[in-house]
């Protein structure tokens, strides 16, 4: 029996070494493999979990194998929409289910190049959904989190990685569901172009816009995973010719224009998340310029608002009519919306046509670059999302919808964590005959040099300075990012300062004073200094009181100044008085 001690996550360069070095056999990894998926029963990452009597025929077709294949000994999960021959096939809908007499298309050709199919993964039921948690096997709990969701439909296959029981993984992407688990479980997914990586033997959930994915830890992982997966499939009439194109780096990052929303319980500090990221996207040494986002956000739209819809209803209504009952009420409500009388031949082609002319702004607006937007739109709690189960969904899709329509490849990599145990991601386009650009890139980022945590300031604003206003780009070009919305203990007096343009000042008082409204801000000390030095008297950087009793550095004005000021601390914040006419406050 191996002593070796396992690292919690597998990698195909950690077993390749352990192999040569014959420190482990598949056999033992099997085993280890088997003790994780019983340690983590309850976390429902598995509908057909790994066993030493179903995979004991692939351990002993290694000995027959040459151990120089690039995945030899390798242990890979795939969704329970993928077919892999004597493993049951359900889409996580037991009266669905059937026995696949053979592998789907990228299962044979991972097998044959020596990785090891150890089980079929959960998934949201017929891949109808971005959370996780629409299974009559269980929710799949995130790997970090067991109260947060796993992201769907792939959720199974991105945790089952996460947490060390197999070293890569399959899933698939219609609108998101192979990037948004890799977003909240910390991982890598990798969408390639439609028709690069054959989908034969993968149940439909749109057959024109499917892609089976993979979930890694690496991109290095990831590229050795496509380079035995990819090329035509003469039996699949999805299947294209698409060699991967050579690893380079872009000539520009684009990255929207449009101020970027997040949603649910998280989005504040997803937002900032984001905005740190795009700091550290600036270190790159690639242009970066900005775009106006607003035809990917209508191309995304058109995937479940329109009539692309019925492509689900086409493939499953049949089923779905002759099995009452069988499917979850959510996910027969997202099929049986393709179905809606609105959803006519001539509303489809009109939608065809929107389509085209987006993907030919996207081909001008994209060679030889690569689109930059967060991988999801945020993230919920299990609970959170089984109250409110199509909105969440929705929202969590906003950043990934366009993908496949557009004809896109992308690639899902961690950035930093948004809070403690609490991932967050970013995603990395380019067109379909461009892959090495995201790949390029995303090796860039991914293994960007981690810069020393920078030592910071609290920063109080009251105005001009704040979010929306002019004066926010200062507080930015300084390094400075927004923290919360904050207020002042019941000290201070307000007031309106006769300048060109008119700025608030905040003046401390001994008595009469009330709490006024402002914005938290942190700003490298580096910065710091020259900031403050820049801003003109009456104004100045002093100790700001808040509500709590904890003092800050922030904007405050000298008490001369008040004598020709209007004073408007009864209106208690700086939108407040930009908001209402001054004749009404007279």
């Amino acid at each position: 029996m191996s002593i070796v001690q396992y690292p919690e996550t597998l990698s195909i360069e950690w077993l390749h070494d352990m192999y040569a070095k014959k420190a482990i056999t598949p056999k033992d990894v099997i085993d280890e493999i088997i003790k994780r998926t019983n340690r983590d029963s309850e976390m429902n990452i598995w509908i057909t979990p790994p066993s030493a009597e179903i995979l004991q025929p692939y351990i002993e077709q290694l000995e027959s194998l040459s151990t120089d294949l690039p995945l030899w000994g390798i242990p890979f999960a795939v969704k329970d929409n993928i077919d892999v021959a004597g493993m049951p096939t359900t889409a996580a809908c037991p009266e669905y289910a059937y026995m696949p007499s053979q592998h789907a298309t990228v299962v044979e050709r991972l097998v044959a190049a020596g990785a090891i199919p150890v089980g079929k993964t959960n998934l949201d039921q017929f891949a109808t959904g971005l959370v996780g948690t629409r299974s009559p096997y269980g929710e799949t709990q995130n790997a970090l989190r067991p109260e947060l969701i796993s992201g769907g439909s792939s959720g199974g296959s991105a945790v089952a990685v996460a947490r060390g029981q197999a070293a890569f993984s399959l899933g698939t992407d219609t609108a998101g569901s192979g990037r948004v688990p890799a977003a909240l479980n910390r991982l890598i997914g990798y969408k390639p172009s439609l028709g690069a990586w054959s989908t034969k033997g993968v149940v439909p959930a749109c057959a024109s816009l499917d892609c089976v994915t993979v979930f890694a830890h690496s991109t290095t992982d990831a590229m050795i995973v496509d380079s035995s997966a990819r090329g035509t499939d003469d039996e699949n009439p999805w299947s294209r010719n698409i060699p991967m194109s050579s690893t380079a780096l872009p000539e520009k990052i684009y990255l929207p224009k449009q101020p970027l929303l997040f949603f649910g319980p998280f989005a504040a500090k997803y937002e900032r998340a984001w905005e740190r990221t795009v700091e550290q996207l600036k270190q790159l040494n690639i242009p970066i310029e900005y775009l106006d986002y607003e035809f990917f956000a209508e191309a995304a739209a058109i995937l479940y608002d329109g009539p692309l819809v019925a492509e689900r209803w086409a493939d499953l209504s049949e089923f779905i009519e002759s099995h009452p009952g069988a499917t979850f009420p959510v996910t027969e409500q997202v099929l049986r919306s393709g179905a809606a009388d609105k959803h006519t031949a001539a509303s489809l082609f009109h939608a065809m046509h929107k389509l085209q002319t987006f993907k030919l702004a996207a081909r001008k607006q994209l060679g030889n670059a690569v689109l930059v937007t967060p991988t999801a739109g945020g993230t919920w709690t299990r609970d959170e999302v089984r109250s409110n189960p199509i909105s969440a969904n929705s929202d969590m899709g906003r950043f990934t919808n366009h993908c496949n329509l557009l004809d896109l490849c992308a690639i899902a990599v961690p950035a930093d964590n948004a809070a403690p145990q609490l991932p967050f991601g970013i995603t990395f386009f380019s067109l379909w005959d461009q892959e090495g650009l995201i790949y390029g890139a995303a090796n860039t980022f991914t293994n960007r040099p981690k810069l020393l945590k920078q030592e910071t300031t609290l920063v109080a604003v009251c105005g001009l300075h704040m979010q929306g206003f002019p004066l926010e780009k200062q507080m930015k070009e300084c390094g400075a990012t927004f923290i919360r919305e904050a207020a002042t203990a019941a000290k201070y007096k307000f007031v309106k300062l006769p300048t060109s343009p008119a700025k608030p000042g905040l003046i401390k008082t001994e008595n009469e004073g009330a709490s006024i409204e402002l914005e938290l801000w942190e700003m490298p000390l580096s910065s710091f200094g020259v900031f403050a030095a820049s801003i003109p008297a009456p104004l100045g950087i002093g100790k700001v009181e808040l509500q709590d009793g904890s003092e800050v550095p922030g904007f405050i004005c000298e008490a001369y100044a008040a004598a020709d000021a209007e004073n408007i601390t009864a209106l208690g914040s700086w939108r407040n008085a930009i908001a209402e006419p001054a004749e009404t406050r007279r």
